[in-house]
């Protein structure tokens, strides 16, 4: 039996996988995020804690047997977080978030800096990054800039609290701007342009590797067995990746989580940071992945929930469904840039924005442009992207929805394939890397699910989304110099 654990911005998932494939069960704590000033996303890490021991006794109560029979824990987590400890590894300040905005100005001093940036990290720097976020804080809190003694993330500082071990992997890592992504090992010169050293970092193992041992103490307390594994794990996305066996080159996803991303497995380091595309490792030893990132997916339609009034996502999205094509064409278009943008404009300003409103339209007009606009932004980054040669695999909670689903696979002009599972990739590719951990091979541990669903793109539709995605890219470029400043 092996435990994944992934780390979310909305909630923490824990996943328990048996040997033979099967997801026995699967527990949910949600999690909240701070916003204390324009730009700014932050997490308390001991909120974190407190979700996990949530899912926990919920896994304690209802699988105790298949608890006990863990052998090793896989973790997964938000990328880009800086959860800055002091020098008894208590945590400074409040962890920034991927979706942090504040650090525009410290991008642009990095990249002045470092101008090899791109050909080390495969990457622009962007405000996500974890690097700008601590040249912000020695700019702005010096204080706790000079109380630092180590940077983890989000994912990581979990493992220091199960494992008491100071490790992170290559997936994650890739995302700080503090790691060269081709040789797979920490960049002196980055981490020094950041006022860092080596010191400051956690020691690096792959994906599928052993990382750690469960405390003693917690095992206990949680009924699980002594010498239970922690693998080294994977951020969110290279997790989901495992999670679906897409780790061939040329295999990919698209996750409607938080955040929106299109992920393409490749063999090779690949960097495109012209187009905003992210180039990481995966969590496999040798392999690399691309990505397109958007900032507000999911996210965006529990905003439109909070902000039209209905009841739930479901409500929503129920709502969207009932507009016919000749509506759908009539309807508002938006901008899904609520907490700026990444890939492809890397323009942290950015705003949302609802164009082309009329008397004549209600809550499903609204419903269906927000659906909509997320859709659009997601085949902006596919754009940069070399098209996969087939299906994509669909993860992340806006999964749950069919008819999204093929809004989606419509718009992409790409099928869409859901398989089991796929609502909790995340942490079911932590598990699979536990089981690796544990010594499983790649060949059978990593197989794709069972195919659940299959969202094959309408042709009489294309010609429509495909009008109302170039009003939508218009828009951008108009309204792009009038974002505040």
């Amino acid at each position: 039996m092996y435990l994944g654990l992934d780390l979310g911005t909305s909630e923490l998932k824990a996943l328990l996988l048996a040997d033979d494939h099967r997801i026995v069960g699967v527990a949910r704590a949600a999690l909240t995020v701070s916003r204390p000033q324009p730009l700014w996303s932050e997490q308390a890490p001991a909120q974190w804690w407190g979700a996990l021991e949530s899912v926990m006794q919920q896994l304690g109560t209802q699988h105790t047997a298949a608890l006990a029979a863990v052998r090793a824990i896989g973790l997964s987590g938000q990328m880009h977080g800086a959860v800055l400890l002091d020098d008894k590894e208590e945590v400074v300040r409040p962890a920034i978030l991927w979706n942090d905005g504040r650090s525009a100005a410290q991008c642009a001093q990095l990249t002045a800096a470092v101008p090899r940036l791109g050909e080390i990290t495969g990457n622009l720097a962007m405000p996500g990054f974890t690097a700008p976020k601590l040249l912000w804080v020695r700019e702005n809190e010096p204080e706790l800039f000079a109380r630092t003694r180590r940077v983890l993330l989000p994912k990581d500082w979990l493992r220091l609290m199960l494992g008491g071990e100071a490790v992170s992997e290559m997936s994650d890592a890739s995302g700080t701007l503090w790691l060269d992504v081709g040789r797979r090992d920490w960049s002196d010169e980055l981490l020094a342009a950041t006022g860092l050293t080596r010191a400051h970092m956690p020691r690096l193992v792959e994906g599928s590797e052993v990382s750690a041992t469960l405390k003693p103490a917690l095992a206990a307390r949680w009924g699980l067995g002594p010498g239970v594994r922690i693998a080294g794990g994977a951020g969110d996305n290279a997790a989901s990746a495992v999670g679906m066996g897409l780790v061939a080159p040329g295999q990919g996803f698209v996750s409607l989580g938080t955040s929106g991303v299109i992920f393409v497995s490749g063999a090779a380091f690949a960097p495109n940071p012209a187009q905003a595309v992210h180039a990481f490792c995966h969590a496999l030893p040798g392999r690399w992945h691309q990505m397109s990132v958007m900032l507000s997916a999911a996210s965006a339609v529990s905003w439109a929930v909070r902000a039209f009034g209905f009841a739930d996502e479901t409500g929503l999205l129920a709502e969207a469904a009932t507009l016919s094509p000749e509506a759908r064409a009539r309807a508002p278009l938006f901008l899904p840039y609520l907490s700026g943008e990444r890939s492809p404009h890397n323009n942290a300003r950015a705003q949302g924005v609802l164009f082309g409103l009329t008397p004549a339209h209600g809550p499903a007009d609204m419903a269906y442009a927000v659906v909509e606009g997320v859709s659009f932004g997601l085949r902006d980054g596919l754009d940069t992207l070399e098209r996969p040669g087939g299906d994509l695999a669909l993860v992340g909670g806006g999964a749950r929805s069919s008819w999204w689903a093929q809004l989606l696979a419509d718009i992409l002009e790409v099928p869409l394939a859901l398989g089991e599972g796929g609502e909790a990739g995340g942490a079911l590719g932590a598990a699979r890397l536990a089981w690796l951990a544990d010594g499983g091979t790649v060949e059978s541990v990593c197989r794709p699910p069972r195919l659940k669903q299959r969202f094959v793109p309408e042709a009489t539709q294309a010609g429509a989304y495909r009008s109302r995605h170039l009003r939508f890219r218009g828009l951008y470029s108009a309204l792009k110099p009038h974002f505040a400043p």
